[in-house]
């Protein structure tokens, strides 16, 4: 039987240093859970800004992650409606296109233990490539295609494209997203809050 609690796991996630050696910027585990939340954002990995200020999603992904929820920036860092937990929780450093993958300890090390303290989760939130693998197996699915079938997930997973400014090209060649996903998530949400 497992009793570990999930107060002494986040003690244990926030002292982590399993990656140090690899992080440019240093450790600095970023994430949000309460066992209430019902609402599981999983994304892939803070940036720079985030790493900076150590607060989920305070940048301008966070702004249209909110945007596309339909939430207010109060609800969103309420840790009893939304659990904020990526695949990796340091800042990665940056590469030739953008951030780096995520570290993939993180999610070996953590994920499972975590999630398993998140019981009342209904719907889950699954942003970008790498948190698609984790949630939907690896596949060769590229975000677009795993995102045009968002209705075999529904609602209990939602896979999204990365809310990041960079995918901007991504979201004018896809109106279908914004046109046919975004009005149904946020009326999915606004009925989970409700509750």
């Amino acid at each position: 039987m497992n009793t570990e609690s999930l107060k002494g796991l986040v003690t244990q996630v926030r002292a982590c240093t399993v990656c140090e050696p690899h992080l440019p910027n240093g450790v600095r585990p970023v994430l949000q859970v309460n066992s209430n939340a019902k609402i599981l954002i999983a994304g892939q990995a803070p940036g720079r800004r985030v790493h900076a200020s150590g607060i989920p999603f305070d940048d301008p992904s966070g702004d249209r992650l909110r945007d596309w929820m339909g939430v207010s920036s109060e609800q969103f860092y309420n840790p009893e409606l939304f659990a904020i937990v990526p695949m990796g929780f340091c800042y990665p450093g940056t590469g030739k296109s953008g951030d780096l993958p995520p570290r993939p300890e993180c999610a070996t090390t953590w994920r499972a233990r975590l999630l398993h303290h998140l019981p009342g989760i209904e719907t889950s939130l699954v942003i970008g490539k790498y948190a698609h693998n984790y949630h939907f197996g690896k596949s060769n699915l590229t975000v677009t295609k795993l995102v045009e079938n968002w209705q075999q997930y529904w609602p209990r997973q939602i896979p999204l494209p990365h809310p990041s400014p960079r995918n901007n090209i991504w979201l004018n060649k896809n109106p279908w997203f914004e046109a046919e996903v975004l009005p149904l998530m946020r009326a999915h949400i606004a009925n989970l809050l409700k509750t």
